[in-house]
């Protein structure tokens, strides 16, 4: 797998301060709010452990799988293959997520929750990169990790075909291996 990146975007250690320094801002914000904190299933797996165990206040966790990608390509389409099991209406919800990329599946995500009438939804992503937005998506992350360049990222969760999630660093895939 080492010999498939290009180079390393971020380190272990970059990831695990900057993961940190999000967490002690999470707890600030949601102290007293008992969040629900909703992961965007599979990419967010690695990230949302390290995260949850960050977070110093009482919280729900719980989970939601949407897809809308077909290798490296956005399909345009999301669907919910499978949805959060709490109630949401009047409670605080955090959708954590891997990837902020062409915006196409966190929007349709933020909306699809937004509809159930959460007190609060907030939006906090490890990576974001604002590059690949696709027009007309006017959603911004409220906590951001990292923001990136438009390259094809792998590790940390992040995929291509199902591999290199298991990678501890964020790296860029070399293209010889994606094209």
């Amino acid at each position: 797998m080492e010999r498939d990146i290009q180079e390393v975007l971020l380190s272990e250690e970059q990831i695990r301060a900057r993961i940190a320094e999000l967490g002690e801002e999470l707890s600030r914000d949601y102290a007293g709010k008992n969040p629900v904190i909703v992961g965007v299933l599979k990419g967010v797996v690695v990230f949302y452990a390290d995260m949850i165990r960050q977070i110093k206040v009482p919280c729900q966790m719980d989970f939601m799988v949407i897809s809308s990608y077909s290798g490296t390509d956005s399909t345009g389409t999301a669907v919910v293959k499978k949805d959060v099991d709490v109630d949401l209406k009047g409670r605080h919800v955090l959708i954590l997520e891997d990837i902020f990329d062409t915006g196409n599946s966190l929007n349709f995500t933020y909306h699809n929750l937004l509809a159930r009438e959460p007190a609060s939804l907030k939006i906090c992503t490890l990576l974001d990169k604002p590059e690949r937005r696709k027009e007309g998506i006017t959603l911004q992350a409220d906590y951001v990790g990292f923001t990136i360049p438009n390259a094809f990222v792998v590790g940390y969760g992040l995929d291509y075909n199902e591999l290199y999630r298991n990678l501890p660093y964020v790296g860029v895939l070399k293209p010889e291996v994606y094209q």
